[in-house]
C-alpha cells in the first residue's frame, strides 16, 4: 500500500527538482519512501519512533536512509520531522500533508475492482491509523462511481486496536476526535493523533461505514488465520481489518452472504519478532529419529 503514495511522491519530488525527501512514519512509509527514493537517485531522511520493529528500521538501513529513531511517540516523531523538514526545506512525503499522495494509494480501489469485473462487493476492510489509507481508497471508489465504471459505492469497515482507536471512538461517541495513548503491538496504526482524522471520519460517514475495534490477541489471531487459510503473511496492523471482519462475523453484523474485501497493507515479515510469539518456536532437535518421533508424541503431532 504505501509504495503507491511513495512512487507519487518520488515522481512529484523529481518533476520539483528536489534532491531530498523526507517523512515520519511507524515504519511501512518509511521503508516504502526509501526504496523508491533509492532508486531514483534522491536522498532520504526517515524519521521513526524507537519502538519501529527492526525489520523495517534494517529496510531504511539498507536503502541508504539517513534513520532517526526518535524517543517518544508517534506524534513526538512527526513533529520533529516537521520541523527538520521546514528547517531545511526537504520534500515532504508525508501522507497527510502532501496532497498528491492519496491519488497513489487510490490506485488500490481501481486495481480492486478491475480484477472483480467492476462488480462491488458490499464492504471494504481497512486497518485504520492515520486514516490517510482509508480516505485514500474511499476517493478512488468515488472516482470510479462517478465516472461510471461501477453502479454503486461499498460500505467501508473501520478497524482499529483496542489500544489505539481515536477515530473510531470519535464515530461511536459522535463526538470530535480526541487523542489516544498507543498501546498496542499493531506499530502502524499505532497512531493516537492521527494526521488525516477529517478525511478518514468523513469517508466513514460517506459510505454509511461501521467501525470495529480489535484486541491484540484477535489481531495475532487473524495473523494465524490468513497464514493458514490463504497462504497471506500480514504484518499485525496490515491483518487489523480482517480482524474486523471476523469479528463482526462473528456479531452477526455481517451476514453469510455479504461479501467483503479486506485489504492487508503490510508484509508479515517487517515484523517477525510478533509473529513468532503467536506462533511459537519450530522443533529443534538433533538428527535422530527417535528424537523426532519423541517430540510427536509430546506434542500430540498424528502423522497422517
Amino acid at each position: 500500500m504505501k509504495d503507491r503514495a511513495s512512487a507519487m511522491a518520488v515522481a512529484k519530488a523529481k518533476e520539483a527538482g528536489a534532491k531530498v525527501i523526507a517523512c515520519s512514519s511507524t515504519g511501512n512509509a518509511a521503508s516504502s519512501l526509501a526504496g523508491n527514493a533509492a532508486a531514483a537517485g534522491l536522498k532520504t531522511y526517515i524519521f521513526v519512533p524507537s519502538r519501529a520493529p527492526k525489520g523495517k528500521v534494517a529496510q531504511l538501513m539498507t536503502f541508504g536512509a539517513t534513520v532517526i529513531s526518535v524517543e517518544g511517540s508517534y506524534e513526538e516523531t512527526f513533529e520533529l520531522s516537521k520541523q527538520a523538514i521546514d528547517k531545511w526545506g526537504w520534500y515532504n512525503r508525508n501522507a497527510a500533508i502532501n496532497p498528491y499522495l492519496s491519488e497513489g494509494k487510490k490506485t488500490v480501489s481501481l486495481e480492486i475492482m478491475e480484477q472483480l469485473g467492476w462488480q462491488v462487493p458490499d464492504y471494504v476492510a481497512l486497518s485504520v491509523g492515520d486514516g490517510c489509507t482509508f480516505a485514500g481508497v474511499w476517493k478512488g471508489l468515488k472516482d470510479l462511481y462517478a465516472i461510471g465504471f461501477i453502479d454503486r459505492l461499498p460500505r467501508l469497515i473501520s478497524a482499529q486496536a483496542e489500544g489505539c482507536c481515536p477515530l473510531n471512538r470519535a464515530i461511536t461517541e459522535n463526538k470530535p476526535w480526541e487523542p489516544m495513548e498507543e498501546n498496542t503491538l499493531a506499530d502502524s496504526i499505532a497512531v493516537g493523533v492521527p494526521r488525516n482524522a477529517d478525511k478518514a471520519l468523513a469517508a466513514i460517514r460517506e459510505s454509511n461505514g461501521i467501525v470495529v475495534n480489535v484486541s491484540d490477541e484477535e489481531i495475532m489471531a487473524a495473523q494465524k488465520l490468513l497464514g493458514r487459510t490463504c497462504g497471506v503473511f500480514g504484518e499485525p496492523a496490515g491483518v487489523t481489518g480482517t480482524a474486523g471482519v471476523k469479528k463482526l462475523c462473528d456479531q452477526g453484523v455481517l451476514g453469510k452472504n455479504d461479501t467483503v474485501v479486506s485489504i492487508v497493507t503490510g508484509n508479515g515479515l517487517k515484523d517477525v519478532a510478533n509473529a513468532i510469539k503467536a506462533c511459537g518456536e519450530p522443533i529443534t532437535i538433533p538428527s535422530d529419529m527417535e528424537r523426532l518421533l519423541k517430540e510427536f508424541d509430546q506434542r500430540g503431532i498424528v502423522v497422517e
